[in-house]
């Protein structure tokens, strides 16, 4: 029998990823090369742009299921979100609720804003969070997918937590604050950016997938991650009501309250109750599932 050979997802480019997770030859990209104008913004600062502005933004199909999709591009500048990024994101969600899409796959590599351009950049946030959940209102669901270079953090961290179901591998990051903003501002006692299994441990796969922040985690592998979206695709309904963001906030401030001070993820894990919590780094992610399925710990 032929062995499928693993492909990392984390080591590919944003238009290689996209190839890798939807059907043979069914991505047709909106805004392809040369049609977008470079950064005014990054010109004016005399900083070398890019023809698609670090985002790429296009249509698809998944085991024949038409779907939108966007892929920041993590090697060009951080994927850190300036104007002509912002809209080309905004664009392609408000044109998936014009065309009634089945789902929105958002594969999200990105430090958030694009410091560069300050306000512009920050107001592309505001209006990617907008039209994210204009899409959500439509009945479309936003599947995510994190496990690039950079993770999401900042406004895109925010963005991502905005998806109705978010896939995660361990080499996948999310949060608000990146590591080295957490040690520039309060220190390294508070947080060393350098200790590169505490940054995973606290903001990785695992720890979101444990802490159910997130929905699904994968191996670094397009294989299994398009599995994971065929599976979301099949299985997520869109709800977003007040009944839904209530309870999803109990559960928040619940965690809040219970592990508040808590600087280390395995410390969290260890009172979770999962037994043998200082392996959980080494374990694959189906190990993983299989504790948090099997209910071996005390939510």
């Amino acid at each position: 029998m032929h062995k499928m050979i693993k492909k990392s997802f984390y080591e590919r480019t944003a238009r290689h990823r996209i190839t890798s997770l939807v059907d043979q030859g069914s991505f047709s990209e909106i805004l392809p090369p040369g049609t977008v104008e470079l950064s005014p913004n990054l010109k004016a600062l005399d900083i070398p742009g890019s023809f698609d502005d670090g985002v790429i933004i296009g249509k698809a199909n998944i085991i024949g299921t038409p779907v939108h999709v966007i892929a920041q591009e993590g090697q060009f500048m951080g994927g850190a979100v300036g104007e002509i990024h912002g809209a080309k994101v905004v664009g392609l969600l408000l044109k998936a609720i014009q065309d009634k899409s089945s789902a929105v796959i958002f594969l999200v590599d990105s430090g958030g804003v694009r410091l560069h351009e300050a306000n512009a950049g920050l107001i592309a946030i505001s209006e990617i969070m907008r039209a994210m959940l204009k899409v959500r209102n439509a009945g479309i669901p936003i599947i995510t997918v994190i496990g690039g270079t950079c993770g999401a953090f900042g406004g895109m961290g925010i963005s991502a937590c905005l998806s109705s179901h978010i896939i995660m591998t361990e080499e996948g990051r999310l949060a608000l604050s990146g590591p080295e903003v957490i040690e520039t501002v309060k220190g390294v006692e508070e947080f060393d950016s350098k200790d590169r299994a505490l940054v995973w441990r606290v903001t990785g796969g695992k720890h979101r997938y444990l802490l159910d922040h997130i929905q699904q985690l994968s191996e670094d592998d397009t294989n299994e991650i398009r599995n994971c979206l065929i599976y979301a695709l099949t299985k997520t309904t869109e709800i977003l009501d007040l009944q839904t963001l209530q309870h999803q906030q109990k559960r928040l401030e619940q965690q809040y309250a219970q592990w508040f001070g808590q600087k280390d993820g395995m410390e969290i894990w260890k009172s979770m109750n999962i037994e043998n919590a200082e392996q959980i780094p080494m374990l694959s992610a189906a190990e993983v599932i299989q504790i948090k399925q099997g209910h071996h710990y005390a939510n």
